[in-house]
C-alpha cells in the first residue's frame, strides 16, 4: 500500500514545479528548509493522493515522515489530520502523542500549519496546554511554530489566553517565520475581537518585531495602520 502511495506520488512529479518550490520554500544551505526535496507535486493531487489511502496506519504514516522528500510527509501530515477527525477520544490521543513524538518531521511551515490546530490544537481545546510552554522554548524552529500555530482552535472558540502569553514569550525570537506566525495569529485574534488585539498591541508594538507588527495590523485601516508603523498610537 505504501509503495503505491509512493508511486502515485511520484506520478505528478513536475520538475520545473519542483525548482520553482525549492526556491519559494528556502532549501538552500543555511536556509530554513536546507535539504528539504520537492517532486513538484501541487496540493490539490497530494489531497487526491492522501483521500485515496485515508486507511495508512501510524506504522506506514511514520516511515512517509520520515522521508526526505517534502511531498511524502505533506500526504502523511493530510492522512494524520483526517485519521484525527474522524477518530475516538482514546484514538485522538494516540494521535496527538503520534504527531509530538514525530514532530522533528513536521519541518516547514506548510507543514505545520495544516496540521498543527487541527490536531494539537484541538486536542488541548478542553485540556492543560503546558505542552505549548514546553514547545515554545524549544530550539527548534518548528516546534515553536507549532506552538503558536497550534492556539489557531482555541482562537476560533474566543480563548485568546494562551495566544496572547504565547506570542508575548515570542516577542524576541530571531526567526523571520515566528514573527509572522505570532502576526497572523494575533490578526485573527483581532477579526474576533479587535480590543483584545489592540490592548497587546498597545503594550509591544514599539519593541516587536517589524514583520510580526506588519502581520498583525494587515486588516487595520490605513491610517491606523501608519500610526503603528510610526510609533505614535
Amino acid at each position: 500500500m505504501l509503495s503505491e502511495l509512493i508511486e502515485k506520488i511520484q506520478d505528478f512529479a513536475n520538475p520545473e514545479k519542483a525548482k520553482i518550490l525549492q526556491g519559494f520554500f528556502k532549501t538552500g544551505e543555511g536556509e530554513y528548509g536546507e535539504g528539504d526535496i520537492f517532486l513538484g507535486v501541487t496540493v490539490p493531487q497530494i489531497r487526491k493522493i492522501a483521500k485515496e489511502y485515508s486507511g495508512l496506519n501510524l506504522i506506514k504514516i511514520e516511515k512517509l515522515l520520515k522521508s526526505k522528500i517534502h511531498e511524502h510527509r505533506l500526504t502523511a501530515i493530510i492522512i494524520l489530520g483526517e485519521k484525527y477527525k474522524k477518530a475516538k477520544e482514546e484514538e485522538k490521543e494516540n494521535i496527538f502523542n503520534f504527531y509530538l513524538n514525530n514532530s522533528q518531521n513536521v519541518n516547514n511551515w506548510d507543514l505545520v500549519d495544516l496540521s498543527a490546530p487541527k490536531i494539537i490544537g484541538n486536542f488541548l481545546l478542553d485540556k492543560d496546554k503546558n505542552i505549548l510552554y514546553k514547545l515554545v522554548r524549544s530550539e527548534n524552529l518548528w516546534e515553536k511554530r507549532i506552538a503558536i500555530i497550534s492556539t489557531f482552535s482555541f482562537i476560533r472558540k474566543e480563548e485568546f489566553e494562551d495566544c496572547l502569553a504565547i506570542s508575548e514569550l515570542l516577542l524576541n525570537d530571531k526567526h523571520d517565520l515566528i514573527h509572522k506566525a505570532v502576526g497572523w495569529m494575533l490578526r485573527e485574534i483581532g477579526k474576533r475581537n479587535l480590543e483584545v488585539e489592540e490592548n497587546f498591541l498597545k503594550q509591544h508594538y514599539k519593541n516587536m518585531p517589524r514583520t510580526m507588527l506588519r502581520y498583525a495590523i494587515e486588516k487595520f485601516e490605513e491610517e491606523k495602520r501608519k500610526s503603528y508603523l510610526s510609533g505614535k498610537v
